[in-house]
């Protein structure tokens, strides 16, 4: 309670401190607005091709995501040097003595990338969609605790009221929610419905019919190849520096569609700005590259582990394989496959002995809220062969494959995305170890957009067995997903057939609300410490490695965080303040 009552006294001085337009601090950045040069494009990378441009049905994280969905006009946001929300889109904003209800006052000037008004209307058409469960939208789950929704309200022409049924402690990142143009996804909805607003913007859209909120906005795709995006004309009209001058200082930003060791050669070419080493060896090349003259970066090495998970799941809903769906719901098989995963080899060969392993759903650069007690299934394929010899596997068949007595062979496939390398190290390892007690894993790296289809389709009979795949995201003030762990949410991935199977999927959803609802910080650890304990006892997703977090960029690029302000967290900088110097 403590740390929430105090967060809450600085968010309100804040709403008063800022004044229009929303002035980008200089302690955000390490250089001054007077350093700034303007000009120029960012060269960046991105693995495989954008799924939609759609922002309502976008449900994965990738650098177009956070270019123009992440950057949005956002109510409110935080900054690299705070845990505190600060209004950005909103003038001001305050809370109720109660905690349920936030008063939101939109600031003014706020434009889209064509030069009409933001409005409130627009945040109340994004609050329709994102609540409607025929549009299937990922922001969904975010609008309800437990059968309870949160409701938005237009309360005059340039404010809006937040109702939450009960305490919340997420109240705030629901608060920093993005507009959706009302002329364009609001009239869809309007007159054609759910399906309407899904059959909007996709890949193959016009992007010169599409408009936008965020520094920067898409012109031009080339399937394959890359994303181009221009300065949005109007961001600067409310986005200044504190000498005034309106951001962003760059022209534009390219995102070349790459796998991670394409990307590595154009980094090292001089062909991309940006790279995210993914391990020491990536760091050597590089840094043979600027002590050979090749190129000039800046490397950051270790800086912390990353805000994200690597993980392995299987699926829970496969009718039309009722034998291995039988295995798969079978704690002791995931507790088997536990046992299998060499996360030490992992971490030594893939990330040249630099990473972290994750035993839980909260990332290990959240120290405080994991649970570092929970059961861990350390490597031991000889455990593992006792777990499954326990579920009926004890003998193998003429090719070496573990069968029951019916003659069912332990065989799966596992699919990963093409082309992220780290993630077929992953699977290759881990079907290693298994093929060693006669476990049979396919490895199928596929194209990520098919990979997210089949990971977030839904009912009794889902086309995939097992997948390794990673999440980010999450809330530094209740890092469990809103929309992974209760039942029935969209990304509760090993079960879609719409409510829990098992007393400890249904005990975590209710943990999960329990802990949303209170207050008191310290009571919220101790029931995330709960629900973490259950997950490793439940076993429904098998969680990797981490790498560290890395950082290489051009030297010539300025604005990056301030020392010790980057991290995995709140990443290496703000675009609209990054700019190349001399």
């Amino acid at each position: 309670m403590k740390k929430l009552v105090l967060a809450l006294a600085a968010l309100i001085f804040a709403a008063s401190a800022y004044a229009q337009p929303f002035v980008w601090p200089s302690a955000w950045s390490s250089a001054t607005p007077e350093e700034a040069v303007r000009g120029g494009t960012l060269r960046d990378y991105m693995i495989g091709d954008p799924r939609t441009f759609n922002p309502i049905t976008s449900a994965e994280s990738t650098s177009l995501t956070t270019v123009i969905f992440d950057s949005s006009a956002l109510l409110i946001t935080r900054g690299p040097d705070s845990d505190e929300w600060v209004p950005y889109a909103a003038e001001s904003f305050t809370i109720s003595e109660d905690g349920r209800t936030v008063d939101v006052t939109l600031r003014d000037g706020i434009l889209w990338s064509d030069g009409t008004p933001v409005t409130v209307q627009d945040y109340y058409t994004t609050y329709l969609l994102e609540s409607d469960p025929d549009v299937g939208s990922n922001g969904y789950d975010s609008w309800f605790i437990g059968d309870d929704q949160i409701t938005l309200e237009i309360t005059g022409e340039k404010s809006l009221r937040f109702h939450f049924p009960r305490p919340d402690r997420l109240a705030l990142p629901v608060v920093a929610m993005a507009p959706t143009p009302d002329k364009i996804f609001g009239e869809a909805y309007r007159t054609g419905g759910a399906e309407a607003v899904q059959a909007l913007w996709g890949t193959d859209v016009d992007l010169s019919t599409t408009i936008w909120t965020s520094p920067f906005i898409p012109v031009s795709y080339t399937p394959g190849e890359r994303v181009v995006l221009e300065a949005n004309p109007t961001f600067g009209e409310w986005n200044v520096d504190e000498a005034g001058n309106p951001l962003p200082y760059l022209d534009g930003y390219t995102l070349t569609i790459a796998d991670q060791d394409a990307a590595l050669n154009l980094f090292l070419a001089g062909e991309l700005d940006v790279y995210s080493p993914r391990n020491l060896d990536d760091i050597g090349v590089i840094n043979v590259a600027i002590d050979n003259g090749d190129i000039d970066a800046v490397v950051l090495e270790a800086v912390a582990p990353v805000a994200s998970s690597q993980f392995i799941v299987f699926n829970w809903n496969m009718a039309s394989n009722p034998q291995l769906e039988a295995v798969f719901r079978n704690v002791n098989f995931r507790r088997a496959m536990a046992h299998l995963l060499d996360r030490e080899t992992m971490i030594e060969l893939i990330f040249n002995g630099v990473g972290t392993p994750q035993y839980t759903s909260v990332y290990p650069i959240n120290t405080y809220w994991v649970n570092d007690d929970v059961e861990k299934y350390p490597y031991d394929p000889e455990r593992a062969a006792q777990l499954l010899a326990e579920i009926g596997f004890d003998q193998k068949n003429a090719d070496g494959v573990l069968v029951n007595d019916e003659g069912f062979p332990l065989s799966f496939t596992l699919a990963t995305n093409a082309g992220n390398t780290t993630r077929e190290q992953m699977i290759q390892i881990f079907a290693d170890s298994a093929r060693q007690i006669g476990v049979d894993v396919q490895l199928t790296p596929i194209d990520f957009n098919l990979l997210v289809e089949q990971l977030t389709s839904e009912g009794d009979d889902r086309p995939w067995q097992a997948i390794l795949i990673g999440l980010t995201g999450g809330s530094r003030d209740w890092p469990f997903g809103v929309n992974v762990v209760p039942c029935g949410t969209n990304l509760h991935m090993y079960n879609t057939s719409g409510g829990c199977l098992s007393p400890q999927e249904t005990l975590m959803t209710e943990l999960f609300y329990r802990g949303r609802s209170e207050l008191d910080t310290e009571a919220a650890r101790e029931i995330g410490l709960e629900i973490q304990r259950v997950e490793a006892e439940l076993v429904p997703i098998l969680y990797t490695a981490n790498q560290m977090s890395n950082y290489a960029w051009n030297a010539s690029l300025r604005g990056e965080h301030r020392e010790g302000q980057i991290n995995a967290l709140v990443g290496s900088r703000e675009l609209p303040l990054t700019f190349f110097g001399d």
